[in-house]
């Protein structure tokens, strides 16, 4: 357990700065393809995916933050600097934070509030 743990910390210390930036914000790489391999595999994927969806809090409240934090900026723009052009791109910025919240709350419930025979 020890070994393993030392090379996945090797691994994330080589890791490029453009890598680390997606794996703050995108969470895919958590989890494991539940459709290939054997009733076994699939069935461990599964639990694995289960126990990785503790993480998907994590992910949601990046994603509001800086959902919100995108809309100050937007409303910093338009009221003190008066450049409604430039506030928009700042809201528009914010306001796509919200399907990505919203997708990763379905990924959680759907991992979480479901119970099979797995």
């Amino acid at each position: 357990m020890q070994e393993r743990w030392c090379t996945e910390v090797a691994a994330v210390q080589k890791s490029s700065f453009c890598s680390l930036l997606y794996r703050y914000f995108f969470f895919g790489w958590l989890f494991k393809d539940v459709g290939s391999g054997d009733v076994f595999q699939r069935a461990a994927a599964v639990r694995y995916n289960r126990e990785q969806a503790r993480w998907l809090p994590t992910y949601m409240m990046r994603w509001l933050w800086w959902g919100l934090a995108f809309y100050a900026l937007g409303g910093v723009t338009e009221l003190i600097l008066e450049a409604a052009t430039l506030s928009t791109f700042f809201y528009a910025a914010g306001s796509l934070c919200v399907p990505f919240n919203v997708a990763i709350a379905a990924a959680w419930i759907g991992l979480k509030g479901t119970h099979g025979p797995v």
